[in-house]
């Protein structure tokens, strides 16, 4: 993957919306993210900043924007600095730590 793209899995994985990276990749194929509106189908597909993902979590539906990508997972206010939340659920550490497992 380039410097300026990253796998779809790693990036929910990093940014804390899923616990493991399996379970990154199983909210991708259960159809639970969509890439600017369009449903994500391939757990390595590249995202580049400025995407706008939205994300059907077990407790909410939340929508960001990638503002950067990371090299490793790291604690929820580093993960919090890789996204912009654009729907109204604010800063609810909550999602992250829940992490949308199944």
């Amino acid at each position: 993957m380039q410097e300026h793209r990253q796998r779809l899995d790693k990036w929910l994985w990093f940014a804390r919306f899923a616990r493991t990276r399996p379970l990154a990749v199983r909210l991708v194929e259960d159809g639970h993210v969509r890439i600017a509106g369009r449903r994500a189908e391939n757990p390595a597909q590249g995202l580049k900043l400025g995407d706008v993902l939205t994300l059907a979590l077990p407790h909410a539906t939340v929508v960001v924007r990638i503002l950067a990508f990371a090299e490793r997972r790291g604690p929820f206010a580093t993960a919090r600095l890789l996204y912009e939340r654009l729907d109204e659920g604010g800063d609810d550490p909550s999602l992250a730590e829940d992490e949308g497992g199944h």
